[in-house]
């Protein structure tokens, strides 16, 4: 693997893995595309021993750094979902009965609840998809279907937008007339001061407070929903980010914090995946790379830093629809290019 190719597909990694357009399916795809020595990083991509390989070493490099990349940008926010989990943990041993109190202790256990699917999926199936799906036309036509999963996640958001204000309508008709509702009080910004540390203003963090109590209203059955989702991103083409982002509209969740929800999902996943496989980096597959994986590295932390920071901000008034349109203009130029010639 040359520098040049590191970088690219660095880059590549660093921008495809939140976005909803599937890190995996560019991995394959992008090489594919450019042909000649590059076609080898393909061929790399579904060996059937992934230890030798040392372009899934490269690749487990990478997405070491992008979670490292996502615990960096949420670092306050996991320090409070870690310190929920941890109180309520406690006071279940020692009430001997599951105890949920708050947002943070409730949002923990769902990130826990909808991560084991996936879990369970990569560990016995990864290699599987890996070896059989890894290939150009499989991971276009996979990025096809990944556009038309984006437009159906539209589609079902729409449809909860019309039935909430049906239900609205309703209630309005049939309630008394008052003098009004008292506000609840927002969480106060002393709260979230305390966390700010220079990459997201005050402001920011307390809308991710308010989010996060938002997304911790889901009941167990919507978040594990939702997880099952993760379990499609294993197939080359399919976005985790997308198909996570996809559930949580689906089970009510606007653009924001079904995209938040997405990237604290992604977080232990993409960790674990990589952590589990970083020993290949170190093995036989990486002994000639580790420069290249150390400059890849680099690229991705910081690309992958920058499209979470892009996102999050994207979809508070954005939607999937110009995503869904490019998967399905490359992943439909990559059949035809790949199955037909």
């Amino acid at each position: 693997m040359s520098y040049l190719q590191a970088i690219v597909i660095a880059l590549v990694q660093g921008f495809t893995e939140l976005f909803p357009v599937s890190s995996l399916g560019h991995s394959v795809l992008v090489p594919a595309w450019i042909g000649g020595s590059w076609e080898t990083l393909v061929e790399q991509s579904a060996t059937h021993h992934s230890s030798s390989s040392f372009y899934l070493a490269f690749i487990v490099a990478l997405h070491v750094a992008t979670a490292l990349a996502l615990l960096w940008f949420f670092r306050a926010d996991w320090i409070r979902i870690i310190a929920g989990f941890l109180r309520s943990a406690r006071r279940s041993i020692s009430q001997r009965a599951f105890s949920v109190e708050d947002s943070d202790e409730r949002l923990a256990w769902l990130i826990i609840l909808a991560t084991i699917p996936v879990g369970l999926a990569g560990v016995t199936l990864e290699h599987t998809f890996r070896t059989l799906l890894a290939k150009p036309v499989a991971a276009g036509a996979f990025l096809f279907v990944n556009g038309l999963i984006l437009l159906w996640g539209e589609r079902a958001r729409r449809q909860v937008i019309a039935r909430s204000r049906r239900r609205e309508r309703t209630a309005r008709r049939h309630a008394p007339i008052a003098g009004g509702s008292p506000e609840l009080d927002p969480p106060g910004r002393e709260r979230v001061a305390s966390a700010h540390r220079g990459s997201r203003s005050v402001d920011e963090l307390e809308e991710a407070y308010e989010s996060d109590e938002r997304i911790s209203q889901l009941p167990a059955k919507d978040a594990l929903y939702v997880g099952l989702f993760q379990i499609t991103a294993l197939l080359a083409g399919i976005s985790r980010s997308g198909v996570t982002m996809v559930g949580g509209l689906w089970r009510g969740l606007d653009h924001e914090d079904a995209a938040r929800f997405a990237f604290l999902l992604a977080t232990p996943v993409i960790l674990a995946a990589g952590v589990l496989k970083l020993p290949s980096l170190f093995g036989s597959a990486g002994e000639h790379i580790h420069g290249q994986a150390a400059v890849g590295f680099v690229i991705t932390g910081v690309a992958a830093y920058i499209s979470v920071r892009f996102l999050v901000r994207y979809f508070r008034t954005k939607t999937l629809t110009p995503f869904a349109i490019y998967c399905l203009f490359v992943g439909g130029a990559s059949v035809i290019r790949f199955g037909l010639f």
